[in-house]
């Protein structure tokens, strides 16, 4: 069984409520679970959750919330592997044999079902216990510069003072939306950032971390200029 696993917990601090926060006409959950849906590639999209309201919203938008999240899953300190591994463990035991497993982020609204499909693909045919969303970074991280303690200011790596960008290596960062995995993998609770992962590159126009109330409105601006590109004029 294909399982997609969207941890969405009610203690958001830093923008309350923000699961379920309007974004663009919908609850923010509701642009994930959506993506999940229309992919094609589940037997099952659950939200795990510890809130009976976002439970309520993700139920209205076609997911299902099979448990309720324990409250030791639930704090600021838990990571997501083990959400995801409590999620394929309450599966297994109620009779759903999850083979291959994708969590999906709650705050992703610019997630695709495209971008999901391929993710698949990447999983199956290459062999990788994981496949997440990753994207290029727009600056050199090797030109990368710290302030002291005094306020002044030193490189991470001074030898690339004067290597011109285009002669340093690309890097890359997790792009915040998806991660699919085995679900041994998951169960293992192995690194997701090793050399047993693949990527689906996303272009950095459509990542976009929301975390702070500045991200939400940025996020916000995005989403309206791309659908002002799709509106015929």
């Amino acid at each position: 069984m294909k399982l997609a696993v969207i941890p969405a917990r009610g203690g958001s601090k830093r923008i309350p409520r923000k699961n379920i926060k309007m974004f663009c006409g919908k609850p923010m959950i509701a642009w994930s679970i959506e993506a999940a849906l229309q992919s094609g590639c589940f037997d099952k999209v659950i939200v795990s959750t510890d809130d009976e309201e976002i439970a309520e919203v993700a139920r209205q938008y076609g997911a299902s919330v099979p448990f309720m999240r324990p409250a030791g899953l639930s704090d600021d300190y838990t990571g997501t592997i083990p959400v995801i591994r409590q999620a394929i463990e309450w599966c297994n035991a109620n009779g759903f044999d999850a083979q291959q497993v994708c969590c999906l982020y709650a705050t992703a609204p610019f997630i695709s079902p495209e971008d999901l499909r391929r993710g698949l693909g990447i999983l199956e045919q290459t062999g990788c216990q994981y496949a997440f969303s990753a994207t290029s970074y727009a600056f050199p991280i090797q030109r990368a510069i710290r302030l002291t303690g005094t306020g002044h200011v030193e490189m991470f790596n001074a030898e690339h003072f004067n290597t011109r960008s285009q002669d340093l290596e690309e890097s890359y960062h997790d792009a915040g939306q998806f991660y699919w995995g085995l679900a041994s993998a998951w169960l293992q609770e192995r690194m997701i950032f090793s050399p047993d992962s693949s990527v689906v590159l996303l272009p950095r126009h459509r990542v976009q971390d929301i975390d702070t109330p500045e991200d939400w409105i940025r996020a916000e601006w995005l989403y309206k200029a791309f659908q002002a590109e799709l509106t015929p004029q």
